[in-house]
This record gives structure tokens, sequence and C-alpha cells, in this order.
């Protein structure tokens, strides 16, 4: 029998309030004496866990900051596997976009604070990208790395504007002709290397 789930301490209620409210309608919309009264709480009560609300910006960036779970599935696979993922959320009704590059519009690129975050997982992301290109003996793997970022970034900011899942299949797509150029067989049985990228002239 499964033990009873551990209750909710309040500074956990109250970062849990911040990112459904911050994340659906704007950090700048959202004050924290909104999130207080979502809880039931005071504001004093708030500022005993979260000193300011830039503390629980800050906080809830940093709850947004999860790593990719480890994967015993090839690399290419793993890295396709991020555009389908992306298409999944794409189609949840709650799907606002990337919460950091959301938060550095908002606050503007003088927050040092939420940027430092943003960029920081960013760079995450895309050394992700990089470790599982090396994995495939990639020659150039870090520039092929931002280059995937850019797909997924540019499909994120497709869906926002298009409310349109596929713009995930699309980056996939993109993907694919990228990792074929770079020798990485994508498992449709095109896998070509850089020196037969380029079709001989007759």
């Amino acid at each position: 029998m499964a033990p009873p789930p551990t209750p909710q301490t309040m500074k956990e209620r109250i970062l849990e309030t911040a990112d459904k409210l911050f994340y659906l309608q704007g950090i700048r919309a959202i004050g924290v004496d909104t999130i207080a009264a979502e809880i039931g709480i005071s504001k004093r009560t708030l500022y005993n866990h979260f000193p300011s609300k830039d503390a629980l910006i800050a906080a809830y960036l940093e709850r947004r900051f999860v790593k990719p779970r480890p994967s015993d599935k090839p690399p290419a696979e793993q890295i396709l596997g991020t555009f389908d993922s992306l298409e999944r959320r794409f189609a949840a009704k709650d799907f606002r976009g990337c919460p950091f590059v959301n938060a550095v519009a908002e606050l503007g690129p003088k927050d040092r604070a939420v940027k430092k975050i943003a960029i920081a997982f960013k760079e995450s992301r895309r050394v992700w990208f990089r470790e599982r290109l090396n994995e495939l003996g990639v020659a150039d793997a870090d520039a092929l790395a931002t280059q995937l970022v850019l797909l997924v970034d540019g499909s994120i900011a497709q869906d926002l504007v298009r409310d349109d899942p596929a713009m995930a299949r699309a980056a996939k797509e993109a993907a694919k002709v990228l990792l074929r150029n770079a020798g990485v067989d994508v498992g449709d049985g095109e896998k070509q290397t850089a020196t037969h990228s380029k079709r001989t002239p007759h």
C-alpha cells in the first residue's frame, strides 16, 4: 500500500499558485496580493516565505528549470522525440509558450536575475542537444546543437501565433534534414555523410 501523499508546505502552496498565475496570466499582471488572496493567506504570510515579488519570480523560474530525464533510447531518437513532446505540449489548453522567454519579454533585458536564469535554461537545452550529437559522432556538434534549439524556439513562436501544434512536426522534419546532412541515420533509410550531401553532377 502506497504511503499517503506528503502535505504541501505553505511555501510550496505559494510557489505552485504563483507558477500557475504567472504562467497563464503574466508576471506583470499578477501581484503578490492576488497570489495571497488565491491561497487565502495574508501578504505578510507570503512575505515570510518570499521577501519580495522578485524573489518569488526567481523561484518560479527555477521551479520551471527541469532537466530532461535520462533515457536509454538512441541519441537521434531522443533528439527527434523533443519535437514530439513539443507537439503534445502545444496541443494542451494551458500552453502559453516558453516561461523563460515570456519572463524576459515581460520584464525586459535589464532584469539581470531573470535574464541569467533564462540564459542558463536555454544553454542547458543546447548542451543537452550537443551531448546527444557527440554520442552520434557529429563533427560540429556545437553548431548543430545551436541550430536545433533555434528550431525548438521557432516552433514555439509559430504555435503561439498560429495555434497550430503541427508547427512542431514541421520543426521535426527540418531537424531530420540537419541530422541527415551531418551524417546521422534518422531511421528512414536516408542517412548521408557530409561528403555525399550534394548530388554528383552527371
